[in-house]
């Protein structure tokens, strides 16, 4: 067969433009489509991303690309109706060097696909591929616009839906207990502004993960990121419990950004993004039937995102599995071999670094975070009650603390064994 290229890229997201530049500088011939009228169009912007595997790549990442602040604070908030009880640090160690910046993608899409071009890769924007295409088991490339293209190795990187795997049949529909609904608003508040109400200086920048009343009962969690002149918020939704809630995604949105520990943040502000996004949520058992004949799976459309209830990661798994994929398809293309036997050292290869460690280490965070409904709805007032108790001086005599919590857990009506289950629950989990 005549190839057109050594491998095709489907998605110039952060998984797509990481293997296409490894692949490039490599000396391979790659083409890379992105379905947005330029990289970065169609994503929901704003995020935190964990950023030290960029170096790897791109070793002036921190001074060089579109970056909108160095994560130095990272705030638990407990959300109550009426109240809210956090754990803030703040530490300036993790800013020396970066441990996380804050992004929007907008911006940094398009700064990664410029390092690719000049790496050598082929971009091709606004481009829809509407299917794979195969030899028997074989992939042998992908049709456009009723175009088709050949490629030694086509790498499919277009998000967590994966249209072309679900039409080759090679992967299904994800189910939606392995899925949440991320909902985000990007509102400008002004660079001073974010640097007096949150406290920074400099580049410093705060990211907060918000559980309880944050989002109406549902399991899941609220977010706020702090970029240059704006805050990202919003809230990521279980999907299969949201849907049993009854509730709409955009009311418990807006039930967020309007709590009035919350709402100061943002006054006056100008909201510039609104958008809803699937996210991965069931963790290591999404890494199945990722790798074909002439085909491997990358990013989001493999599954890589990881919720731990105090982090989450996509971008910096996303990462590390191109460069993954990227190794184990340059090995291929060098010994002519582009089997399914060859190119599962993709899978071995990010097995045996942090991406595979950290995915196994966290495997039982999903069912942990699906099974613990006390964490959404009455753990925070439990928390708020005990501190109301301490710092309410109303004239009564004072308790010792373990006193007051006692007190303040039989009046929450939780069951000791629930609370006990989610402790022991979160130490293997988490």
């Amino acid at each position: 067969m005549e190839y057109d290229f050594d491998v095709i890229v489907v998605g110039a997201g952060v998984a797509g433009t990481v293997a296409a530049t490894q692949l490039a500088r490599k000396g391979h011939e790659v083409l890379l489509i992105e379905r947005g009228v330029e990289p970065g169009s169609k994503n929901l912007s704003g995020g935190v991303f964990y950023c030290r595997v960029m170096e790897q790549v791109f070793p002036d990442f921190i001074t060089e690309a579109p970056v909108e602040r160095v994560i130095t604070r990272h705030t638990l908030s407990f959300l109550n109706k009426d109240n809210s009880v956090n754990i803030d640090y703040w530490d300036p160690r993790l800013g020396e060097p970066a441990n996380a910046v804050s992004v929007l993608r907008a911006h940094l899409d398009p700064w990664l696909a410029q390092q690719a071009e000049e790496a050598g890769v082929s971009i091709i924007p606004g481009i829809k591929v509407d299917r794979l295409l195969r030899e028997g088991t074989h992939f042998t490339g992908i049709e456009a616009g009723g175009e088709q293209m050949r490629a030694k190795v086509t790498i499919v990187a277009e998000g967590i839906n994966s249209f072309l795997a679900q039409e080759a049949g090679v992967r299904h529909k994800f189910e939606p207990k392995h899925l949440g609904l991320g909902v985000k608003s990007v509102i400008r508040i002004g660079e001073e502004a974010v640097k007096e109400r949150f406290n920074l200086t400099g580049n410093e920048g705060a990211a907060y993960a918000i559980v309880g009343d944050a989002t109406m009962g549902v399991p899941g969690g609220g977010f706020l990121y702090t970029n240059k002149d704006t805050v990202s918020i919003g809230v990521v939704l279980m999907l299969e419990e949201l849907t049993k809630s009854g509730l709409a995604s955009s009311d418990v949105h807006d039930h967020l950004i309007s709590h009035p520990y919350l709402a100061p943040f943002l006054k006056d502000g100008e909201l510039l993004e609104y958008g809803c996004h699937l996210v991965a949520e069931g963790g290591e058992v999404m890494q199945e039937n990722i790798v074909h004949d002439g085909m491997v799976l990358i990013g989001d459309a493999a599954g890589f995102t990881l919720n731990t209830g105090l982090t989450v990661r996509g971008m910096d798994l996303a990462a590390g599995s191109a460069m993954s994929a990227a190794r184990a398809v340059d090995e291929a293309l060098g010994k002519g071999d582009y089997s399914r036997i060859q190119l599962n050292r993709y899978v071995e290869d990010y097995q045996s670094t942090y991406v595979g460690k950290d995915m196994h280490t966290y495997r039982h965070a999903p069912e942990f975070l699906a099974n613990n409904s006390i964490l959404f709805t009455e753990v925070g007032p439990l928390l708020a009650d005990v501190f109301h108790r301490v710092y309410d001086h109303d004239l009564t005599p004072r308790k010792h603390l373990a006193a007051v919590a006692k007190d303040a857990f039989a009046a929450s009506g939780i069951k000791i064994r629930e609370l006990v289950r989610a402790g022991v629950g979160a130490i293997r989990a988490l």
